[in-house]
């Protein structure tokens, strides 16, 4: 007994000597043997606890999710299953699927503005929707309504025959054209007898000599030359829309834009035509506007947008309000008063200069109906 209470004095005394020469930290080491209590008083444990085992770190209070931009940027994103912040978690997923949802919600309500559907302007009735539409949408308009009467679309020609017509009367005044016209009609058998194999089959000697020149010549035999190669035809034109209908037929040598607007105007009777190179509808925006200028054909689209969708009825209307004013009625009389040389020129190269009453009359297609 005596050496066990010398032995363990001597431990503690070693003991102290190691602390005083070395710090060692507070706590017990793991792998220390078992010490009573006066021995070692911090490291006092109760018999209970004895068989425990030891506890681990508590885990992190928050555990770091993905970064809060990339949770802004998924709304799609839930919390992580293991976080101990549930509810910031489905606050941050909250917020992206709420604006989600507003964003939804609000599409339909976008304006949709509705416009009239226009038919034929040779629809029973459809002349006079677009006469009234005109007067509301336009005072100054409504004065030229009251003064003039309303046109008429009656006379209807097959697409071949109404753009071949159109073509050999470019450039030409009334009685030219039209004398030109009917000894071109006799050559091919009558007006049922204008097809495209009746065009090719004619030759340039022959067009020479009933006054055709040799380069209307050439745009005859190439808007026949598309009728048979299939690119064109008379079904496809009348179902085409207006943008692809103009698309398509300037691609015909000596069919430029004056042309297309006029033929659709008074061959196919489109309701909504404005023909921003016309020199006589360009003067009739002027007159009915009191401007200084004559618009340039860019501007007209704007001068002229209350108009739609009866664009085709107020050009009528620009033509007579022209042609009261005495405005000249051929086509040198034309280009003299807007400072210009007269040139046989491709229509395409030169649209101004075709005399906006003339050529009209010339299609054969624009009645007035009396007063």
């Amino acid at each position: 007994m005596g050496e066990q209470i010398q032995t363990q004095t001597h431990a503690h005394t070693h003991s102290q000597t190691l602390q005083q020469t070395q710090p060692q930290p507070l706590l017990q080491s793991p792998i220390q043997p078992h010490h009573d209590s006066a021995a070692c008083p911090q490291t006092q444990t109760s018999p209970e606890l004895a068989n425990v085992p030891p506890r681990t770190a508590p885990p992190p209070s928050k555990i770091p999710l993905r970064p809060r931009k990339i949770r802004k940027l998924s709304p799609e994103t839930t919390g992580e299953p293991n976080s101990s912040d549930n509810s910031t978690a489905g606050t941050t997923t909250s917020k992206p699927t709420s604006r989600a949802s507003k964003v939804k919600t609000n599409t339909p309500r976008a304006i949709v503005v509705s416009r009239i559907a226009a038919r034929s302007l040779s629809c029973g009735g459809e002349v006079e929707i677009a006469i009234r539409h005109l007067r509301d949408a336009d005072p100054l308009l409504a004065s030229l309504i009251d003064i003039h009467p309303p046109p008429t679309f009656e006379t209807f020609h097959t697409p071949f025959l109404a753009l071949t017509r159109s073509i050999l009367y470019q450039q030409l005044a009334f009685k030219a054209g039209n004398s030109i016209y009917i000894r071109f009609i006799a050559l091919c058998g009558g007006e049922a007898g204008v097809l495209p194999d009746t065009v090719l089959a004619l030759t340039p000697q022959q067009l020479r000599q009933i006054g055709v020149s040799g380069r209307k010549a050439s745009y005859l035999y190439d808007l026949a030359k598309k009728y048979k190669n299939g690119i064109l035809s008379d079904s496809a034109i009348l179902n085409m829309d207006d943008k692809s209908l103009f698309t398509m037929l300037t691609m015909v040598n000596g069919i430029g834009s004056w042309s297309v607007h006029m033929f659709m105007i008074f061959s196919l009777h489109r309701p909504d035509v404005l023909p921003i190179n016309d020199l006589g509808v360009r003067k009739g925006v002027q007159l009915l506007n009191n401007l200084e200028e004559l618009p340039r054909p860019s501007q007209m689209d704007q001068l002229c947008e209350k108009w739609r969708p009866y664009r085709s009825v107020a050009s009528c209307y620009l033509w007579r309000l022209v042609e009261a004013k005495g405005a000249p009625s051929s086509t040198v009389a034309v280009a003299a008063g807007a400072g210009m040389q007269l040139q046989q020129q491709d229509e395409q190269q030169q649209p101004q200069l075709i005399d906006p009453i003339n050529s009209i009359l010339n299609l054969g297609a624009c009645n007035w109906a009396p007063q």
